[in-house]
């Protein structure tokens, strides 16, 4: 099962967040208070990695402003209970698999909806066709002819069919229907297809913030009572991950029978995590964690100076000097910690999905850069992750897909107290929510792209070569090319360009136009650039409108027999003979989704087809090029230009 979506309400700072959509990573990203930890810590309680911390409490967690209210609603029996958190699950393929070889093609959907509710019971939903599911087990059944037509004979309830089953003649296998249909009978197809085949499978939540930093040393007598007691502080999961991930248990710690097999296990956990840690942890590459349990002793911090004490330290190789844990900074604390408990965590190879409050808050830009690259190569495919931030470098300006937009107008001086929300998307954010969109982006771009006052803005790198090469040649004729007072700006794709637009649009002095691929699946982006009023119609053109088509990228302004020159001349050694118009079959109206897949059924002899490659072919050999460039491509792109350029009248 993976998370698809989660829906929060009336929890904390949250009236309705609406419906949160999640992948492999998400990130809320907002200002302080406004309300990122709520969503989470509402998220947690679904089904904690540590039960004891999954329950609801209305006199703290419902909103403060109206508990009285629905203290009293729910007395008088005027509302139900409330239901703070919904999810809504997706099922793997090999789920569907297993659950259908008994039941067949019951399920009409693969969404399984999970609710928990303030009195901390739990609700769940599928959408099964019971009878189909029913009608399944009895001809999947080695049953006799008469006995499955008697019991297909009219409308297949589990009722009736155990009815007819407990009147015909007992078998090994009717005697094993009967219990199914009983277990049926009780609940109903979906309870029992949730029992058997869901429950199982609903992964657990890891939440993890700063409180939940290993403090460095603990008492390990204190450590076990806590333990027992079910008292345990946030900070102790991390050093009983740690314990655990060393193959030992806290009574091992007291009463070791070997001293040589006991640090042989320490120093095996810190090993390990020491390779975890310098493989992302950028600052010092000089450091080796180290983990010692002795007796404790008069002028021990208080609390350790009887009983067992377990030490965590940290050597720095270049400073010869071992200091200890809970005294380095901050932020290596918390990445220290983090990957303490998540090591052990994933160690019981189940279902997770990570949960992390303002991740790398302490830590430097550069470290929140590793951290980034840690979650991309480490946790991504192996475990869901969502995590909130307000700090810029906590956002991957190359997946601005995966932002998620968390604002409370209430405290941005709005009358609004409508709490809480994530925002469907960037066109509805406050200046403050989008400050830290605002940040990544000029960090990822500073350095490679200039946006001047007149800022054209293309998809990609291709886009801009094709371009400026072909104002070039255009200009060179004496025809109209592109006003030199236009800086063509790739942004990466065309997911970016309502972020990017959204961002920089509201700036004064600026204007924006854009000259971009247009595809059936964009048209709504496409139009909301100038629904939302981001802008004006007339600025946003794409190779469609020039072409009069009702999908086209650059490529297509070239038509088919010259753009397959370039390539042909492009990837000359990789291709075991030159493409042939006739060779693409495809009818898709886009050249390059038909390259893509006649490349797809003959794949080059290295590498892979790029549409980099031959608009850089084509940049650098414009001149030998230029008589066998169709004069309708001319024409095309002086139309374009013409229309770009009146803009700036």
């Amino acid at each position: 099962m993976r998370l698809a979506s989660f829906r929060v309400r009336e929890f904390q700072s949250v009236r309705d967040s609406g419906d949160v959509k999640v992948g492999d990573i998400t990130c809320l990203v907002g200002k302080n208070e406004a309300g990122k930890s709520a969503l989470l810590k509402a998220l947690y309680r679904v089904n904690p990695v540590v039960p004891e911390e999954g329950g609801f409490d209305v006199t703290i967690d419902y909103p403060r402003m109206s508990v009285e209210d629905y203290r009293h609603d729910v007395e008088t029996k005027k509302r139900g209970i409330a239901n703070p958190i919904a999810t809504q699950y997706e099922l793997t393929d090999d789920e569907v698999e297993a659950i259908e070889s008994e039941f067949g093609k019951c399920l009409k959907n693969r969404f399984v909806m999970i609710y928990k509710y303030y009195d901390n019971s739990r609700t769940f939903n599928m959408s099964v066709d019971e009878v189909a599911g029913l009608t399944a087990l009895i001809k999947k059944a080695d049953i006799p002819e008469p006995l499955r037509g008697n019991l297909l004979a009219s409308t297949v309830t589990a009722d009736g069919v155990l009815a007819k089953l407990t009147a015909a003649e007992a078998t090994t296998e009717t005697d094993r229907l009967k219990t199914l249909f009983t277990a049926i009978s009780k609940t109903s197809v979906k309870k029992y297809i949730y029992d058997e085949y869901v429950h199982e499978a609903e992964p657990s939540y890891l939440y993890f913030d700063e409180y939940y930093q290993m403090t460095g040393h603990e008492n390990i007598e204190a450590l076990v009572q806590r333990s027992e007691a079910k008292a345990l502080k946030s900070s102790d999961h991390p050093m009983l991950g740690l314990i655990r991930l060393a193959r030992l248990k806290l009574p091992d710690l007291l009463n070791p029978q070997s001293t040589i097999d006991l640090k042989g296990k320490l120093e095996g956990a810190s090993n390990h995590l020491t390779r975890q840690v310098l493989k992302y942890w950028s600052q010092n590459k000089h450091l080796k964690m180290t983990f010692d349990v002795r007796p404790g002793l008069a002028r021990d911090p208080e609390g350790m100076r009887t009983g067992t004490n377990i030490w965590g330290g940290v050597f720095d190789s270049r400073h010869a000097v071992t200091t200890e844990l809970g005294s380095r900074s901050r932020g290596f604390v918390w990445f220290f910690s983090f990957l303490a408990w998540y090591s052990d965590v994933k160690r019981d190879n189940k279902p997770v999905i990570l949960l992390l409050d303002e991740p790398g808050l302490t830590l430097h830009a550069k470290a929140q850069d590793d951290l980034l690259r840690y979650f991309e190569t480490e946790l991504k495919g192996e475990h869901q992750l969502i995590y909130s931030t307000h700090s810029p470098f906590m956002i991957d300006a190359k997946h601005f897909d995966r932002v998620r937009i968390v604002q409370d107008a209430s405290i941005d001086g709005s009358e609004d107290i409508g709490g809480t929300e994530v925002l469907k998307d960037v066109y509805a954010a406050s200046e403050d929510s989008l400050f830290p969109l605002q940040a990544a982006l000029g960090y990822e771009m500073h350095q490679s792209l200039f946006v001047g006052p007149y800022s054209l803005i293309v998809e990609g790198a291709a886009d801009l070569l094709f371009i400026q090469t072909m104002s070039a040649l255009l200009g060179a004729d004496g025809r109209t090319s592109l006003d030199e007072r236009w800086t063509v700006t790739p942004v990466g794709g065309a997911s970016k360009i309502p972020t990017f637009v959204a961002l920089l649009g509201s700036q004064k002095g600026m204007t924006i136009a854009t000259l971009i691929d247009s595809q059936t699946s964009d048209q709504e982006a496409i139009e909301a650039l100038y629904k939302e009023k981001l802008l004006k119609k007339a600025n946003v053109i794409t190779f469609a409108d020039i072409l009069d088509a009702k999908e086209a990228d650059v490529e297509d302004m070239f038509g088919q027999a010259f753009y397959l020159q370039i390539v042909n001349a492009e990837f000359k050694g990789q291709l075991s003979g030159q493409i042939k118009a006739a060779a693409i079959k495809s009818k898709h109206p886009r050249l390059t989704k038909r390259l893509d897949e006649y490349f797809a059924e003959h794949p080059l002899k290295q590498g892979s087809f790029g549409h980099f490659r031959p608009a850089r072919y084509f940049s650098e050999n414009a001149a030998s090029l230029k008589k066998d460039i169709p004069a309708t491509a001319f024409d095309s792109f002086e139309k374009a230009f013409k229309k770009l350029n009146k803009l700036l009248d």
